[in-house]
């Protein structure tokens, strides 16, 4: 069995992390914290980007 590692793992749920990232960031604007809120939008950009670029890398 290959051993699991962060980044494998973050690849194989990244849907889910990214699901729960604006969840995240909705419930920090209903609080009234859009500056939060575009913080944890911007981590999950640029995981987006990542795997993008990625996913480009071994086509």
């Amino acid at each position: 069995m290959a051993e699991e590692t962060v980044g494998g793992l973050a690849e194989l749920y990244l849907g889910n992390i990214l699901y729960a990232i604006e969840l995240a960031a909705l419930s920090l604007e209903s609080q009234g914290k859009p500056g939060d809120a575009a913080f944890y939008r911007g981590i999950a950009r640029k995981l987006a980007e990542a795997h993008g670029r990625a996913k480009k890398e071994r086509e």
